[in-house]
């Protein structure tokens, strides 16, 4: 399946590369207009993962209109988590605080159980091969597949970007996604520089669902053949196939 990101920075819809440099920005009501026929969005608020400010009326708009949302950025406590749940988010996305060091905090993922695996998306970013947290900006020494074997028992997804590829189009390594496949029983969602069919087709066969976030807001991947092969996943549109969103 096909999973839709929503970048908030600044008071806009950005797509970043590698998480630093800037390539787009947009205004976020074309963008949810353009989005419809997707089930689900991915909205992350970068401002809020860096500590930089956030966007909170904004991530909360998205969950009001009318998608399964996942939300991340920020969420650094039980508190925040069951918030944002409570704007209409359907699962809340957590990273960095998933960790206190070097190892994962024990006392928080206890804490989160109250609100329901199922709930729960646990993001682990790599980049170089270790675990990135912070923004990206912090590398852990923990593999990605350390990592999914410790957080395993208190997730219900897992959320892995490849930061080494994220914003470039250009692909990612399918052998890495194959070994975090055969690291988890739990759902996996993949992000970080998909930019084919080929590709999607590829994850789908791993049994991985796809973010998507440049490859589509630049228009690489052309948007009729992203609903269709949503439509093979059981997903469902409503609109004119044939009509290219334009942001």
């Amino acid at each position: 399946m096909i999973v839709p990101a929503i970048d908030f920075a600044h008071g806009k819809v950005v797509q970043l590369v590698q998480g630093e440099r800037l390539a787009l920005e947009r205004e976020l009501e074309p963008v949810l207009e353009a989005m419809r026929g997707f089930p689900w969005l991915q909205v992350i608020d970068l401002d809020a993962a860096k500590g930089e400010g956030d966007n909170r009326d904004l991530v909360r708009r998205c969950c009001q209109a009318g998608h399964r949302v996942r939300v991340g950025g920020g969420l650094r406590s039980l508190e925040r988590a069951r918030e944002v749940l409570e704007w209409g988010a359907e699962r809340v996305i957590l990273s960095s605080a998933l960790f206190r060091g070097e190892l994962p905090d024990y006392d928080l993922l206890h804490a989160l159980q109250i609100l329901g695996r199922q709930h729960l998306v646990f993001a682990v970013d790599a980049r170089g091969g270790q675990v990135a947290v912070q923004g990206w900006r912090h590398r852990l020494p923990l593999t990605p597949e350390q990592a999914m074997a410790a957080l395993e028992p208190y997730g219900g997804e897992f959320l892995y970007t490849h930061v080494d590829t994220e914003g470039l189009m250009q692909g990612m390594p399918l052998d890495r996604i194959r070994i975090l496949r055969a690291a988890t029983r739990l759902p996996l969602t993949i992000a970080g520089g998909i930019a084919s069919l080929d590709q999607l087709q590829a994850l789908d066969d791993l049994n991985c669902h796809a973010v998507l976030g440049m490859a589509m807001y630049t228009g690489l991947l052309d948007w009729s053949a992203l609903r269709a092969f949503n439509d093979g996943a059981q997903t469902r549109f409503e609109g004119d196939r044939n009509e290219q969103p334009v942001f």
